[in-house]
């Protein structure tokens, strides 16, 4: 265990690090308020260095912190900056924009975490699977392709474009879309998910020979729908912070940041209101330099949702905290304010 004044050390180490990116010593921190003479401050972060919590960068008295230091941090020693009113207000203006569905308000939480912040936010809408179903439309864009759209009663919308297979014609497509629509509307999506492969394949075979490629196509998409979408502000900044010099780590950076179900795995769930993972904690050796700071949210009678960011290990926790939570309650707010405009429509 620390003493206090280890403690206030590893603190000022830290906070001046994530400012200036270099190393401190005595001297800085007699400045910054350490009570005691450069020989005990010396003392004190050697002990420190030797628990694992600081590192020296060359043979200098100047110390900066370790993985196991910000971790350290983090539990014992963080407290959330208060964040200013004029990025609160930002903040709220830009929730005030006309949105058209749920995933609008999604993305714009990670937008402007991301803004903010120059890291990469991520950002998960609440759970879908108790939405209704209430539209299903398909618009030929040509003789062979259609878009596909699929609306629930909570503002989600899905659309996809397709190749129709060679067999079905425009008018037995639209057939098939009524029935489909005459039988599903209105059920919850688990239903119809469901009856899509039970009872709605019987009565197309009843009009039509064949169903397999059309049956396809609404499988794909309520697939699409029933996946977590993850919605990504700032998904090139990673390479920003990131002091990597090979150029095969670089082109795996990046093909990392493009793939939504390996961002998607990062966002392990947790009971935790936040939680932050640093390092080997994210499970992927390309994040070996960085950290995740992860907040959960919930909308009563919506499901649960969360925000977060992806930054360097270095990041100002105690600023990045403070700002996560103040969006997580507009994104809170915002999404409430819209269900009720949903629910007064209906």
């Amino acid at each position: 265990m620390l003493t206090e004044r280890q403690d206030d050390i590893l603190r000022l180490i830290i906070q001046n690090f994530t400012i200036t990116g270099q190393p401190t010593g005595s001297k800085k921190l007699m400045e910054d308020g350490i009570q005691a003479s450069s020989a005990t401050i010396r003392n004190d972060m050697k002990s420190l260095e030797e628990d694992g919590l600081l590192t020296k960068t060359h043979s200098s008295s100047g110390r900066i912190p370790s993985v196991p230091g910000y971790r350290y941090y983090v539990d014992h020693l963080l407290s959330p900056l208060e964040i200013s009113e004029k990025e609160v207000q930002w903040i709220r203006h830009s929730f005030k924009e006309e949105f058209h569905e749920i995933n609008d308000i999604i993305q714009q939480s990670a937008t402007m975490l991301s803004q903010l912040t120059s890291y990469t936010a991520l950002s998960l809408g609440p759970d879908v699977k108790d939405r209704k179903l209430t539209g299903f439309r398909v618009i030929p864009l040509n003789r062979r392709q259609v878009i596909a759209i699929i609306v629930t009663d909570k503002g989600n919308v899905e659309s996809k474009v397709f190749s129709i297979p060679k067999y079905v014609e425009s008018e037995d497509l639209e057939k098939i879309v009524r029935i489909i629509n005459d039988k599903l509307i209105g059920e919850p999506l688990l239903t119809v998910y469901h009856r899509l492969r039970t009872e709605i394949p019987m009565i197309l075979h009843k009009y039509f020979q064949s169903t397999e490629g059309i049956l396809d196509l609404f499988d794909l998409m309520l697939n699409n729908i029933f996946e977590e979408k993850i919605f990504v502000g700032g998904r090139m900044n990673i390479l920003n912070f990131d002091q990597q010099t090979d150029v095969h780590q670089l082109k795996s950076m990046y093909t990392l940041m493009k793939n939504s179900d390996q961002l998607n795995q990062l966002l392990i769930p947790h009971d935790e209101d936040l939680q932050i993972r640093i390092g080997s904690e994210l499970g992927n050796d390309l994040l070996g330099n960085m950290s995740l700071i992860q907040a959960n949210y919930e909308i009563e009678g919506h499901g649960k949702g969360l925000i977060a960011l992806l930054g360097p290990t270095s990041m100002p926790y105690s600023k990045m905290v403070g700002l996560i939570r103040v969006i997580r309650a507009e994104l809170e707010e915002t999404l409430a304010d819209y269900y009720r405009s949903l629910d007064s429509i209906s």
